[in-house]
């Protein structure tokens, strides 16, 4: 996975988690993720992104987002946000604006049905 790949996955992983306030078995995760893929310098990027103002976090990645992810195949558009629902899934529950948030990027990249299709199997 290229540097720019690792930025756009932790960046999709941080935002899902920040979405509504980032706990600490959240950071556990996202640092456990960077040290699988190599990438702690792309989740401080990450982390940097998404902290430079809270307010506009979401829609800023929602942008740097589909310009980069969201031009993929939709199998991997569809597996990213897999594993990020899993990641979720992974502290014990999958929060309202969690779910909430990963819908609005799958409409965005157009993948919404087959992202509720994974959920419902």
């Amino acid at each position: 996975m290229s540097s720019e790949e690792k930025k756009a996955y932790l960046l999709l992983k941080s935002i899902i988690f920040y979405y509504h306030g980032l706990d600490e078995d959240e950071q556990k995760i996202l640092d456990e993720t960077a040290a699988k893929l190599d990438g702690k310098e792309e989740l401080k990027w990450a982390n940097d992104f998404i902290t430079s103002d809270h307010l506009t976090a979401f829609e800023r990645c929602r942008e740097y987002l589909n310009n980069s992810i969201g031009k993929l195949e939709p199998e991997k558009k569809v597996g990213y946000l897999s594993e990020v629902w899993k990641a979720s899934s992974q502290k014990g529950y999958i929060s309202e604006m969690e779910a909430t948030a990963m819908l609005k990027l799958a409409k965005d990249w157009q993948v919404e049905r087959d992202l509720l299709a994974m959920i419902r199997k």
